[in-house]
């Protein structure tokens, strides 16, 4: 019971947080107020969805509740609920879009029920994850009823979790120890492998010429937030997508595949950086793509070192939010 309570708990923490920032927000947009309320219980319970992966007791209490089609049908559910919240009263609701989404859905949560996962299956499953993540669906399909308020983040964070838990709980695999919070020995592996990466990846990036030193001129206190809360957005939300899948998951079914740690944490690398092609719409972006595929070696060096993905979440953040802080890319 205790470990459900800290779920519930850290809920409670983050709808409380929620829900002063989407006040703060508003003011500062000059959101209307009935816009904001519309949209703030879409954001509550996909933060109840989102959360759940992260908590083993919450998975464990998910995977008994039936069969892997009743799962399925269940994840699917809690993929349309936000939309089916927020968008009759933002005015945004369209037929089209719900039957996307909807299919989506299906697509991610019913692959492997009925099919017995293999590799090339377990790859494709991944191709579809990332094609989807990548395009511009959930733009489409959410829309923007205001200036500032770009609702596609919800379906982003729908996508992620539905992937995670069709892993988790449809597919099966050892916990590769995922969570929001990493212990202090993840922080300090995490943190150690970001050190090793900064000449490495500093050097490799001049040379190819991906960025350039460009330090915002804040105060120090100012300074200090943006860093903090870049890193906290970064942790929770893209690193966490990105470590569980390339590291957590595509790595070690590659490493079983080869039979090397090495191979699999090379491979995972390859595909890392290819993945990383269409940034800033530069398709090919081959420069930037090789900067990614090394990065991609120490979050993987992490993740090996530590078994636990929280520790390849904190050096992918913390190389994320050095970049978004401290370095722009050129014109």
């Amino acid at each position: 019971m205790k470990p459900m309570r800290q779920y519930l708990a850290t809920l409670v923490v983050v709808w409380t947080g929620a829900s002063i920032a989407t006040y703060f927000y508003s003011q500062q947009q000059n959101i209307p107020a009935s816009l904001a309320i519309a949209v703030l219980p879409a954001f509550l319970i996909e933060a109840a969805f989102y959360l759940a992966p992260g908590f083993a007791a919450v998975r464990k209490a998910f995977d008994a509740l039936g069969s892997r089609s009743l799962r399925a049908a269940l994840l699917v559910a809690s993929a349309v609920l936000p939309y089916l919240v927020e968008a009759p009263r933002t005015g945004t609701f369209r037929m089209s879009s719900l039957f996307a989404l909807l299919a989506a859905a299906v697509l991610v949560t019913f692959w492997y029920v009925g099919i017995r996962h293999s590799l090339p299956v377990d790859l494709a499953f991944l191709a579809v994850v990332g094609t989807v993540s990548l395009s511009s669906l959930f733009d489409q399909i959410y829309g923007q009823p205001a200036r500032h308020v770009p609702l596609a983040i919800l379906g982003r964070l729908m996508w992620a979790r539905l992937g995670i838990m069709s892993v988790f709980s449809l597919r099966g695999i050892e916990d590769p120890r995922f969570g929001f919070v990493p212990s202090a020995a993840e922080s300090r592996t995490g943190f150690l492998y970001y050190l090793f990466f900064l000449p490495v990846g500093g050097t490799l990036a001049y040379f190819l010429g991906v960025g350039r030193f460009h330090p915002p001129s804040l105060e120090w206190w100012k300074l200090g937030l943006l860093v903090i809360g870049t890193f906290l957005a970064f942790f929770w939300v893209v690193a966490l997508f990105e470590e569980f899948f390339f590291r957590g998951f595509l790595q070690r079914l590659l490493e079983r595949s080869f039979g090397s740690a090495i191979g699999g944490l090379a491979a995972a690398s390859i595909i890392f950086g290819l993945a990383h092609l269409p940034f800033r719409h530069q398709f090919p972006n081959w420069r930037f793509a090789i900067v990614a595929g090394t990065t991609g070696v120490f979050y993987g060096l992490a993740f090996l070192k530590s078994g636990s993905v929280r520790a390849s979440m904190v050096t992918h953040a913390l190389v994320v939010t050095t970049w978004r802080v401290f370095f722009a890319a050129p014109n």
